[in-house]
């Protein structure tokens, strides 16, 4: 949903966007090429070099962007210490893995491969996906899956890992895949067996659902009046933290409801524009990978 992300932020040219998940530039390159000015976060050093690389031969790129190694969630201070900057045009945030992180099986991403458990999205630090299966017990393990993966069937995967574990370190992404996989009967429904246990112990490697409340006010205090930000989840538990923290930010009272007056003297900060918007049918023929991808669009009012 890259044109309909970048759309709704009503471009300006020389307005300054947070672009808070640099990935592989796309968001960046599409608010650039429309006149605007970015700064990009990414915790990804292979994502920084190929982005960097890649806009520095676009000469009408040139001087109207800026490309910081660090957390989104960190860019009130970053982009006040780095850059002086007070107040944005616009923002947009693509949550979740990237496609290059999850192609590139060296990453340790993707239940498809056969390579060493990582998942970290900043490789320079922080401990892999091999330190949780090895490491973690018993109740941590089935929290992240519960939690973070929705899996139901994490009391046996759990077992299982704990059973390997003691004969010998679980160590690639094939083997935790295969493990899983012989947790559940053949045929099972719903893509393959592995990827709730990947997308957990991706979350909690990369802590990446705690503070995300937190980063979306601090992003819409950034906000000029009118200015707008976009955001693209990509599963239930980041969308649902996105729908509750623009729904409290959209709201004039936030008093119990039992109390009978406003007390609170809350003010709305943000406008709704729309639901959820989903891909196209087209957007899911060209890539199948947008498929359970959700745009929520909010205004600073």
């Amino acid at each position: 949903m890259l044109h309909e992300t970048v759309e709704a932020l009503n471009v300006a040219k020389n307005g300054i966007y947070i672009d808070g998940t640099l990935g592989g530039g796309g968001h960046s390159g599409e608010i650039l090429r429309r006149g605007g000015r970015v700064v990009a976060f990414d915790l990804d050093l292979e994502a920084i070099e190929y982005v960097s690389g890649k806009f520095k031969a676009i000469s009408e790129f040139s001087e109207r962007y800026t490309i910081i190694h660090g957390n989104f969630k960190d860019c009130v201070r970053l982009i006040d210490d780095k850059l002086g900057i007070g107040e944005i045009d616009g923002a947009v945030l693509d949550l979740g893995v990237s496609s290059y992180q999850i192609d590139n099986k060296a990453r340790g991403f993707s239940y498809m491969g056969n390579d060493r458990l990582d998942m970290r999205m900043d490789t320079s630090k922080g401990r892999t996906a091999y330190d949780i299966v090895n490491e973690w017990d018993e109740d941590e393990l089935r929290r992240i899956l519960y939690t973070y993966g929705e899996e139901k069937n994490a009391k046996k995967i759990v077992g299982r890992i704990l059973e390997r574990r003691a004969i010998k370190a679980i160590e690639t992404t094939g083997e935790l895949s295969e493990l899983v996989h012989n947790c559940f009967p053949p045929f099972v429904k719903g893509g393959h067996p592995a990827k709730r246990t990947f997308q957990a112990l991706r979350i909690a490697v990369n802590n990446e659902l705690s503070g995300l409340d937190k980063a979306l006010k601090d992003i819409v205090g950034l906000l000029k009046p009118q200015a707008r930000l976009s955001v693209i989840t990509f599963h239930s538990l980041e969308d649902r933290i996105v729908k509750q923290t623009f729904k409290s930010l959209s709201e004039n009272c936030i008093c119990d409801k039992s109390i009978p007056v406003c007390v609170c003297k809350n003010e709305a900060k943000i406008k709704l524009l729309g639901k959820g918007i989903k891909p196209s049918d087209i957007e899911l023929k060209e890539n199948s990978r947008s498929k359970s991808a959700t745009l929520r669009i909010a205004e600073k009012i």
